[in-house]
């Protein structure tokens, strides 16, 4: 990985947020956006500044950083650090990607920024494959980025806070992805949203029975306001 990641602090306590700013500008290989003493007033920055890491308390007023994590673009990797270890479970919960106990060593830091650092340098590499390979997608799963085959897809299911894949060549794969981030990746020529809860690719279509698409001994409901819009596609 050749740039710096981007990254902010989002922490209440005065001395806390001092303490990780001092370690991010001597680590050469992060580059500090933005320091704030509260996650509502770092939302709008966090989402122009295309951020790489967010180091994150989770126990502060108004909104706190597990709620905060559902706000923010999904390519942003969160490192908790609060004074509080029952929050660890609910910080994975989330995806984040470690968890830091305060005081935070500067050994401790840095091993954070080691995981950081091998995320981007694995995502930029699987981007930069993507690109070359435009009928492929690459999802983030859990600690995990997998790449599957666009056609591959048969339909995906939009649950509370994930999505999963249904494909034709493997398991089915759930990722934190959200509805609004799966429309503008998945391509409008051959995916549509028949439903608030799924999206099918139009290519793997083979049965209609009245107002439900049939795969196999899966049933995909259509919405009605959907339905003309959908049956001139196929037929199109």
């Amino acid at each position: 990985m050749n740039r710096k990641l981007k990254c902010a602090i989002i922490d209440d306590e005065p001395l806390a947020r001092e303490l990780i700013k001092c370690y991010v500008e001597k680590t050469p290989a992060l580059s500090l956006e933005g320091s704030f003493e509260s996650a509502a007033e770092a939302v709008k920055s966090v989402m122009e500044d295309n951020l790489d890491i967010i180091f994150l308390d989770i126990n502060m007023p108004m909104l706190n950083g597990i709620e905060f994590a559902s706000l923010i673009p999904t390519h942003t990797r969160i490192i908790y650090v609060t004074a509080y270890e029952q929050y660890a479970l609910d910080g994975f919960k989330v995806n984040a990607l470690d968890y830091l106990l305060k005081p935070v060593s500067y050994a401790d830091f840095m091993k954070s920024v080691g995981k950081a650092i091998e995320w981007q340098t694995m995502r930029d590499a699987m981007a930069s494959q993507t690109k070359s390979v435009p009928d492929m997608l690459t999802v983030k799963a859990d600690y995990r980025l997998i790449q599957m085959r666009m056609d591959s897809i048969r339909y995906i299911e939009v649950q509370k806070d994930r999505v999963i894949f249904y494909r034709t060549d493997g398991e089915p794969v759930s990722s934190l992805m959200s509805m609004r981030e799966l429309e503008e990746t998945l391509p409008s020529d051959i995916f549509m949203r028949v439903h608030r809860s799924f999206i099918v690719n139009l290519r793997r279509i083979e049965i209609v029975e009245r107002n439900r698409i049939v795969f196999g001994k899966t049933y995909i409901p259509i919405s009605e306001s959907k339905r003309d819009e959908f049956l001139d596609r196929l037929r199109n």
